[in-house]
């Protein structure tokens, strides 16, 4: 297997693309192409997940992807914590939406750049994401053919087309979150309003950022398949975000499956 680390930016360590790939032999490829997976941990648009990155390009490439796990901008730059929520927490614009979107975008650009060299089936180029990378995963599916991307990085929008989507206890409906917020005390709060601040720049963001933030309200027929799972149990990720999604994608008739589990943090 050839593992790579590519950065994003020259000037940064934190915003990587981590590759997984299958080396070519007569036993294994062939010369033939295989179909790739972009993983996006979760972390709250904090930090990035160990547990929903390597392990899980691991068991991918296990299954015949070439995998690459793309730690997108956050706020604590890479760190593996979370900031002092208890104080106002400086602004740091790199991690306001799009920009971890727009790095998923990069990030195709970086995979479809080698895609001879890799032996990638540009065709078959899955996201996937865990929780806020679920999200960041699903707000692409949905913006991927917009301006957003081919006006940003001035390439054909063909160039950041997925062929799937795959989420996992990833948030959906901003607005949904919103209501559930004028009810949440203490540590809940606190955290919903750092969240707010990191990804919007306010913790009170308006209803038309919450729009333009909820996948949800954004499904085109330009939406891929998507295969979502969650679990009932889960406090920190409500299951309301992936039924949400599900009745959307059915609205517009957009293939899905969805496996939501009785159990499970």
């Amino acid at each position: 297997m050839i593992m790579e680390s590519i950065k994003l930016y020259q000037d940064r360590e934190d915003v990587t693309l981590k590759a997984y790939i299958w080396e070519d032999s007569p036993e294994l490829l062939n010369g033939r192409t295989r179909p790739a997976v972009v993983i996006c941990p979760g972390g709250g648009y904090m930090s990035c997940s160990d547990r929903e990155g390597e392990p899980v390009a691991l068991r991918f490439a296990a299954m015949g992807y070439h995998a690459f796990v793309l730690r997108y901008s956050v706020y604590m730059e890479g760190k593996a914590e979370f900031p002092d929520m208890t104080k106002p927490l400086p602004e740091k614009l790199f991690c306001r939406f799009p920009m971890q979107m727009r790095e998923i975008g990069q990030a195709m650009l970086i995979i479809r750049e080698h895609a001879e060299e890799w032996r990638i089936d540009t065709d078959r180029i899955a996201v996937c994401g865990f929780s806020a990378g679920g999200h960041n995963a699903a707000m692409y599916a949905t913006q991927w053919h917009t301006e957003l991307l081919s006006g940003y990085f001035h390439k054909d929008k063909e160039l950041f087309r997925p062929a799937a989507a795959i989420i996992g206890y990833g948030g959906s409906d901003w607005l949904y979150t919103a209501e559930l917020a004028k009810k949440m005390t203490g540590t809940d709060k606190m955290f919903q309003d750092a969240m707010n601040q990191i990804f919007f720049g306010c913790t009170e963001p308006t209803e038309e950022q919450l729009i333009f933030a909820s996948p949800v309200k954004n499904i085109t027929e330009n939406t891929p398949p998507v295969f979502l799972w969650a679990t009932a149990a889960d406090e920190m990720s409500p299951v309301q975000h992936t039924i949400r999604f599900v009745h959307a994608l059915a609205d517009h008739k957009v293939p899905f499956e969805v496996h939501i589990y009785e159990d499970g943090p």
